[in-house]
């Protein structure tokens, strides 16, 4: 929720400081307890025996433990954040896999009254105006300070979120922000455009001003390009961190491509898609939004390094795509929500007489190496999307009110329903994450609740047993998620402490501990399950993909009377199936319900 609290302009990131805290170093005996616990309903007794020993070598006199713990102590006194550069440069530029599925999450949000061009550029013009004026607000400082249990939260990420691109490299990538840029790039039939969104005078163009500029784009695309330049962006990182390389050497890729990179935001205009029946609209809907649903259809209208990306299509579906290392879904929400709201209003400026500059068409040089790497990339674009499995829908039995009447946590009851779905499908517990944001603390990204515990083991051993009182359990569960979640929100959890004792070694020019060798490590960071909940004031549904090849990642939106989820798996793993574990969720949620309210 929100305050206004108004910041002025040049003192918003001096105030946004003073009023978050910096994120504390967890004390070192407290987390590795932490870890011991968190292993013990996912490896055998023997396994568990082996791990204290590593442990104890590692926080007992000589080990390294206390120098590693001292290390981030240190790091902590002289950074704005002792852990979230490590994180966004471990998890996300260091990371090789390809954008799209591995990394961007695709919001998909509620169709539009519109099925054709003319709404679509409509449409479209007024989210460009919505999201300009946003960031109008943001840049004047009078973006409402957010707040979380009376704290409140860093709002360092809302600046970044325009003008900001990954940019490939063949070993890790980096970050680039340009805070000037006064153009947005248009994308449609795979051709780019370079559109100003602002007159000669600073001011913002008007909604009609837009249209006419977008009309002028669509007739200079009316022919689909024979390459698809953004197919490039969904590779591999280092491959296409070597083609990135190869193809800036040419001058006019290069400013293209830099055109591309200093855009506010990219737009793009999908063509229309196989239409699909009701029950399967929303999940088709997410996955076009997620990754273009291939090199036939519109993924080469994707820049999938950009940070920023409307999705906007001709039957009236639309969305918003980001990359993670800049941007996060609370921001993301917020940002929804402002547009959302900007839309309900007309046009507020009138018109004014000034004669507009054609957008620019953005050219590419195609050098004789290209044309070989487009057949490649295209087919490993096709590979991928047709390894995604997704299931969306929409829970419709209850909503986190019901919950609340019980006096317990929404997100507390759905982390049960999922482990215990899981555990039906799979009859084992696994390594889960919730993902929590840590937006409490000045330059706080995320951090992992961790979900399976001896309670959560127990209780769904138990759930079938009629002997035994499953509310009970059940209460008690949810009541120590809650409490876990409490831990998270003051800078208590495990696993990014854990990933700094294990960075701070390299830093330091150590050996990796042993501790992070063991192979109860690599089991308790195999995320089979990867969750997240990003809630929103609309019925959109954030979808991503899974950490592993043999898991899943399931994302969730609680609304009052209703939950909308998205539920992923990959179809190269025959043992895990999205439509099954959806299934299986759904039932689930109703049999936790008839826990709280039993039937007369």
């Amino acid at each position: 929720r929100a305050r206004n609290l108004v910041v002025s302009g040049s003192s918003q990131e001096r105030c946004f400081s003073s009023l978050v805290p910096a994120q504390p170093v967890p004390p070192l005996a407290q987390t590795l307890q932490g870890y011991l616990r968190a292993l013990e309903p996912l490896i055998p007794e023997e396994e568990l025996v082996h791990t204290r020993k590593n442990i104890q070598k590692f926080c007992g006199e000589g080990g390294l433990g206390p120098q590693l713990q001292e290390g981030l102590e240190r790091r902590a006194r002289h950074s704005n954040n002792w852990i979230s550069d490590w994180w966004v440069q471990w998890a996300y530029l260091e990371s090789r896999q390809p954008l799209p599925v591995h990394s961007n999450p695709a919001i998909s949000l509620p169709k539009r009254d519109f099925s054709d061009w003319r709404g679509q550029l409509v449409f479209a013009s007024k989210l460009i105006a919505a999201a300009l004026d946003f960031k109008n607000v943001v840049d004047n400082g009078r973006l409402p300070v957010e707040y979380m249990r009376g704290q409140p939260l860093c709002m360092e990420l809302f600046p970044l979120l325009f003008s900001s691109c990954r940019i490939p490299g063949r070993k890790h990538d980096t970050i680039t922000h340009h805070s000037r840029a006064r153009h947005i790039t248009v994308v449609r039939n795979y051709q780019f455009f370079q559109m100003d969104v602002y007159n000669s005078d600073g001011s913002r163009m008007t909604e009609s001003q837009i249209h006419a500029q977008l009309l002028r784009i669509r007739a200079e695309s009316w022919k689909t390009d024979k390459e698809p330049m953004g197919i490039l962006t969904s590779e591999h990182r280092q491959t296409w961190g070597q083609a990135y390389s190869r193809l800036l050497k040419d001058k006019l890729n290069k400013e293209s491509v830099r055109a591309i990179e200093k855009g506010l935001f990219t737009l793009c205009l999908d063509s229309p898609v196989m239409r699909v029946s009701d029950d399967k609209y929303s999940s088709r809907m997410a996955a076009q939004i997620l990754h273009g649903g291939g090199t036939h259809s519109n993924s080469g209208n994707r820049w999938f390094d950009k940070t920023l990306q409307f999705v906007v299509g001709e039957d009236g579906s639309w969305g918003l795509l980001y990359e993670q290392a800049t941007a996060e879904g609370p921001p993301i929400a917020t940002l929804l929500d402002h547009i959302l709201q900007y839309c309900k209003k007309p046009d507020p400026k009138k018109t004014p007489l000034i004669p507009l500059q054609m957008p620019k068409k953005l050219y590419f040089n195609i050098d004789l190496c290209i044309p070989y790497a487009f057949v490649m990339h295209c087919f490993i674009t096709l590979v991928l999307i047709n390894d995604l499995d997704i299931r969306c829908f929409n829970f419709q039995r209850f909503g986190k009110e019901l919950p609340k009447q019980h006096n317990l946590s929404p997100n507390a009851f759905i982390q049960v329903a999922l482990q215990l779905a899981y555990y039906k499908v799979h009859n084992e517990v696994c390594a889960s994450c919730d993902i929590a944001s840590q937006r409490m603390f000045r330059g706080g990204r995320t951090d992992y609740i961790r979900s399976p515990t001896n309670q959560m083991l127990k209780f769904v051993l138990t759930f079938d047993d009629p002997s035994i009182s499953v509310r009970s359990i059940l209460l008690n569960k949810m009541n120590y998620y809650s409490h876990r979640g409490s831990d998270q929100s003051v800078g208590q959890s495990i696993d990014r402490h854990l990933l700094g004792l294990k960075l701070q070694a390299i830093e330091e020019g150590l050996s990796v501990p042993r501790l992070f060798m063991d192979t109860a490590y690599g089991l308790a960071t195999h995320w089979k399950l990867r969750t997240g909940q990003v809630p929103a004031n609309t019925d959109s549904v954030m979808c991503f993909g899974p950490l592993v090849p043999d898991g899943y990642a399931v994302c969730y939106n609680p609304q009052s009377d209703h939950v909308h989820f998205s539920v992923t798996a990959f179809n190269c793993c025959e043992e895990t199936q999205a439509e099954t574990l959806a299934a299986t969720l759904h039932s689930t949620l109703c049999q936790l319900q008839e826990l709280l309210q039993p039937t007369v």
